[in-house]
């Protein structure tokens, strides 16, 4: 059963680290107006409607990829925590 358990709170680290990554690129995407004016204040350049996609999708995959990261780690961390807690709980019922 601990081995089911595992391995299902590690799949759902995996659908939530390519979920969240999805979610900022679609994010980016239906505000790419707003990332084409933040290009302009950059660069001052305006893009074009294709590449105002194109910077909008690529800026939500690599924001996406580091936010994911962030998550990803704290799950896992936070999950090796409470299995540590646990693995020590009997040790301390000895006594």
């Amino acid at each position: 059963m601990k081995f089911f358990i595992i391995n299902s709170f590690r799949s759902m680290v995996y659908i939530a680290y390519f979920a969240v990554i999805i979610v900022f690129a679609l994010g980016t995407y239906v505000e790419r107006r707003e990332v084409n004016r933040v290009f302009y204040d950059l660069f001052g350049r305006r893009l074009t409607e294709t590449g105002e996609g194109i910077v909008a999708i690529g800026v939500g995959l690599v924001v996406g990829y580091f936010i994911a990261t962030l998550l990803a780690g704290l799950i896992v961390t936070l999950l090796d925590i409470r299995d540590d807690i646990n693995d020590r709980l009997p040790d301390a019922h000895d006594d």
